[in-house]
């Protein structure tokens, strides 16, 4: 195993990450829903992930919650498992990090930035990130960076940081329709013991916030509740828990 770097990076272990930030023990390759606009996308970052061949930057867009976070967390712990070191920085919690934190990453061989948005316009950042960008490019370290919106449609500041965000591998994440929402539903309950039947999904989804993050702790309440009162779930069941 190699030597434990500086604490100035936030850098991945089995399951956790120093400085107090975890990653989701479900955001794997194996539980994420593949809709058939995402089957390339998918494709590729597994390969990456356990060949470590292709482009060295990926630039990865989607609407919010259609799973880039999760797909993020599935690299860091794909390369953790075949022992190598990645780095996962939510920027949505740029305020408990200082730009430092990108110092040295380009000695691991994964970089993480979810929620590029979040730091446009900050100087520091964005001058922080310029500098580990070109610090990763002249190595092997890999960089993949999520946004809510296309590496042109970028409201980065910098213009040297603006331009090297459309030098890499550019893919959008297609969001889900309510059947997959359906399906993902079924996935996670199946994973935690649960059976969840079509027609509840459908109505979960009918009644409550449609965003798959919303769906996902929805279910969360409904696991805890069930195994608490020890009854399935039902359309009864999810009334009574829910309000719906």
């Amino acid at each position: 195993m190699e030597a434990t770097k500086p604490n100035t990076l936030l850098e991945s272990r089995p399951g956790q990450l120093l400085l107090g930030v975890s990653l989701d023990d479900d955001a794997t390759f194996e539980n994420f829903l593949i809709a058939p606009a995402n089957q390339q996308l998918i494709g590729y970052l597994r390969a990456a992930a356990d060949s470590r061949v292709g482009e060295q930057f990926i630039y990865l867009w989607g609407a919010p919650s259609s799973g880039r976070t999760h797909l993020l967390q599935a690299m860091c712990h794909r390369f953790t498992t075949a022992g190598h070191r990645s780095l996962y920085v939510p920027l949505q919690e740029l305020a408990n990090f200082a730009p430092l934190i990108l110092q040295g990453a380009n000695t691991l061989s994964l970089v993480c930035l979810d929620d590029l948005d979040c730091l446009a316009g900050n100087e520091a950042w964005e001058a922080a990130l310029f500098n580990a960008f070109n610090e990763i490019q002249a190595g092997t370290t890999q960089l993949i960076i999520s946004s809510h919106c296309a590496p042109q449609e970028s409201q980065i500041k910098l213009p040297d940081l603006a331009s090297r965000l459309q030098s890499g591998l550019t893919f959008r994440l297609a969001g889900l329709n309510d059947t997959d929402k359906r399906i993902a539903l079924q996935l996670r309950a199946g994973n935690r013991g649960m059976e969840l039947h079509d027609a509840v999904a459908d109505y979960i989804i009918a009644r409550a916030e449609r965003s798959l993050v919303a769906l996902m702790q929805i279910l969360d309440r409904l696991d805890e509740s069930s195994i608490k009162e020890q009854r399935k779930l039902t359309i009864p069941f999810v009334k009574s828990t829910l309000g719906l």
